[in-house]
């Protein structure tokens, strides 16, 4: 059985995602990626049970879509999980396990950095018995479900993204910019519709990170945002995935949100994380 890309809209009633089955990433052949390239730009998700892919794989795979960038210490493939390197559970107030309390809340990848992220791949190693999952938000059908007017009011708007902003909103900043390597100061602006460089759809590009709309006060700035979040997030436009060991999922970043959902924290996660880089003409901040 070959390559087989089945949309998620058939099986979850959703306006986004695909799962991609009788394909090995580790080994594949141009014609397949081919087609792995195509359905990533029209269903922006993807996703591909028991890959069972090493860090090699996985970064081989992410090089696919573009440079991926250099995340924390130098590493280009990183663990998103409650457990330290030698397997120890990490302490709740540490900064990792503050950023990972962060990531249950809507956020789209770098966007609080000069240049955002194009995309980013996850894969399982291991999961908790319950809860732990992964939700993804449309933000092209979310854009194209508003009205009229407040589309016209949005694309003449642009906000600043900030990790210190959304951190602070749950009470968790310690070192959030010696853990990165930025200050406070560093809140690069963007706009809040963006057009996508290949499909040419418009997107709300906003998440947790969105703050501060040039024109407005603070009020009014975080009620407009946090009433776009809501509406946005909502169903048809989520798919929410029950990961299994050995899965692995590719995502658009530029018209995509997502989170991590609860689990007990007692119990490990480990997850790994490779972000492919913006291209500088498209993703870049706002002057």
């Amino acid at each position: 059985m070959g390559l087989t890309i089945t949309a998620l809209a058939d099986t979850h009633a959703c306006t986004l995602g695909a799962t991609v089955s009788g394909v090995k990433l580790g080994a594949l052949n141009p014609a397949d990626w081919r087609a792995i390239e195509q359905a990533f730009h029209e269903h922006a998700l993807l996703v591909f049970p028991a890959q069972h892919l090493d860090d090699q794989q996985q970064l081989a795979f992410a090089q696919r879509f573009g440079e991926v960038e250099v995340l924390v210490e130098g590493k280009t493939t990183i663990a998103i999980s409650n457990r330290g390197e030698q397997g120890q559970a990490l302490r709740e107030d540490s900064v990792f396990m503050q950023l990972l309390r962060g990531n249950e809340g809507w956020h789209t990848d770098s966007s609080y950095m000069p240049l955002a992220a194009k995309a980013s791949v996850l894969s399982a190693r291991v999961v908790p018995s319950a809860g732990g999952e992964t939700e993804w938000a449309d933000m092209r059908a979310a854009y194209e479900a508003l009205d009229v007017d407040m589309r016209a009011r949005l694309e003449r708007l642009s906000a600043f993204h900030s990790l210190f902003y959304s951190q602070s909103r749950i009470g968790a900043v310690a070192k959030v910019g010696d853990y990165y390597g930025f200050n406070a100061g560093e809140a690069p602006r963007r706009a809040l519709v963006k057009i996508h460089p290949e499909t040419g759809r418009r997107a709300l590009f906003i998440g947790r990170h969105a703050c501060n709309i040039p024109g407005m006060d603070a009020a009014e700035s975080e009620a407009l945002l946090d009433g776009l979040m809501d509406f946005a997030c909502r169903a048809p436009r989520i798919y929410r995935h029950h990961w299994q060991a050995g899965d692995i999922v590719v995502w658009d970043n530029r018209c995509l949100l997502h989170r991590a959902r609860p689990y007990d924290y007692r119990e490990p996660r480990v997850m790994m994380h490779t972000r492919i880089r913006g291209n500088p003409d498209t993703e870049s901040a706002l002057a």
